[in-house]
């Protein structure tokens, strides 16, 4: 079972092959773009802009940040915790 279309593969095949050129910009800045992860969402989020058949966007990655700074302000407390005992 095949996640994207070939349709959507070619979008992003195109999207790297203009960043290698150096001809891909981004979006509102118009700055070249130099980054592979940059030129593969730029081709995809072309593809969902004509809609094509691509998995939604995950919103793994803010998940994990929030769940570390959860955490992290555990943490934090069970230090400041442990200071004010002494």
């Amino acid at each position: 079972m095949a996640k994207y279309s070939k349709k959507v593969s070619a979008k992003v095949e195109r999207a790297m092959k203009k960043r290698k050129a150096g001809t891909l910009k981004s979006g509102r800045s118009g700055e070249a773009v130099k980054s592979k992860k940059q030129a593969i969402a730029i081709g995809l989020s072309e593809a969902r802009a004509e809609g094509k058949k691509v998995p939604k966007k995950a919103a793994k990655k803010t998940a994990k940040k929030a769940a570390k700074k959860t955490t992290k302000k555990k943490a934090t407390k069970e230090k400041t915790a442990k200071k004010a005992k002494r």
